[in-house]
């Protein structure tokens, strides 16, 4: 083990030249970044990941049901044992040959069972009133980091220069503010390791519209957009990429961590440029359908950024069938009650 962490630490990927690990001991005068400063995220992450379940429960949840966000789920599907097979074993999106063969196999129509699958998936997705309190987490901490760090930078407004802030790197001693920032970025980022396959991905804009707070949501998304594009695409690369590819490269030299990292970094803003064509998208595609709006310029009557399924998409791509299926099924027992595995007249309401 000891080899391996000899390897991976390596000064000579790390570090500049004429640097080694000796250099940045702690000493009385001075503390420096350690990597073992590292292993502080794990325990962190932890107790993170505890501190939001009970803020979600304790906190999340009555600001939601204060708000009137609906706790109910989708509405769930009526047991069938064939179609739940099919759903499970085989495919979640029939095709129209596999959809002809269930209509004649359960005397169905083709709508009704486009209609059980539709339901079958929503019942999957999480309630609104989750979705609002994971949303308010997240809020919650990035505006709690967010206001952090700005207090921060202009506690040290000498970090603002690229070229003072890189006089006498590494060599600098190591801030507790700093120190407590990146651990706690760190932290959480690693919590959501525990959760990353149940987490609802959602912005604090969709708070907004899960209260029908279209207004809101709509001018959200617009601030989002315009902080989003500007930070990505104007600080960053003229910033943070310039100091990073330019100014430190004069400052420090050729070292393989400087060039490994550089391209992480040109990644990300790649990624940028992706993400802001489908932002500028959306908010294009709200615009242009809320010019029928007679009072808010970026109505829309559904949002877009939902994931929601939409009934009336996949009703109108299948015609009605000539024979729907009714309340008695072809073995003479009642449908009323569901038996057999029969949908009830009920399941074809449309979905909301």
């Amino acid at each position: 083990m000891a080899g391996v962490l000899a390897w991976f630490w390596n000064e000579r990927f790390w570090l500049p030249h004429n640097v080694t690990w000796a250099d940045l001991k702690n000493t009385e005068e001075a503390s420096f970044p350690q990597a073992e400063d590292l292993y502080l995220a794990f325990p962190l992450a932890f107790c993170i990941f505890m501190i939001r379940l009970v803020f979600e429960r304790f906190i999340a949840k009555p600001c939601a049901l204060g708000l009137k966000v609906q706790a109910n789920g989708p509405q769930k599907a009526q047991p069938n044992a064939i179609l739940e097979k099919v759903f499970t074993a085989i495919t979640k999106h029939p095709d129209e040959k596999r959809l002809e063969g269930l209509s004649k196999q359960l005397d169905w129509d083709v709508r009704s069972i486009q209609r059980w699958f539709r339901q079958r998936r929503n019942q999957e997705k999480p309630s609104t009133l989750t979705k609002f309190c994971e949303s308010m987490w997240r809020f919650t901490f990035y505006l709690y980091i967010f206001t952090y760090g700005v207090r921060f930078l202009k506690k040290t407004p000498w970090l603002w220069n690229t070229r003072q802030c890189w006089n006498g790197y590494p060599y600098q001693p190591l801030m507790p503010d700093l120190h407590y920032y990146y651990i706690v970025e760190l932290s959480f980022y690693w919590s959501l390791m525990f959760s990353q396959f149940t987490d609802i991905k959602r912005k604090a804009a969709k708070m907004a519209n899960y209260c029908k707070c279209q207004k809101l949501s709509d001018l959200l998304f617009l601030m989002f957009a315009v902080v989003f594009i500007v930070s990505r695409l104007g600080i960053y690369p003229l910033w943070i990429l310039n100091t990073m590819l330019f100014e430190l490269y004069e400052a420090l030299g050729n070292f393989p961590a400087l060039w490994f990292f550089n391209m992480l970094l040109i990644v990300l803003q790649v990624l940028h440029c992706f993400w802001s064509y489908l932002i500028v998208k959306a908010a294009y595609k709200a615009i242009s359908r809320g010019k029928a709006g007679k009072w808010n310029p970026l109505h829309v009557a559904k949002d877009d950024r939902s994931d929601v399924e939409s009934s009336s998409d996949e009703d109108d791509s299948v015609p009605r069938s000539n024979n729907p299926h009714n309340s008695t099924t072809t073995n003479g027992t009642s449908g009323a009650n569901g038996t057999n595995g029969y949908l009830t007249g009920s399941t074809c309401s449309e979905d909301h």
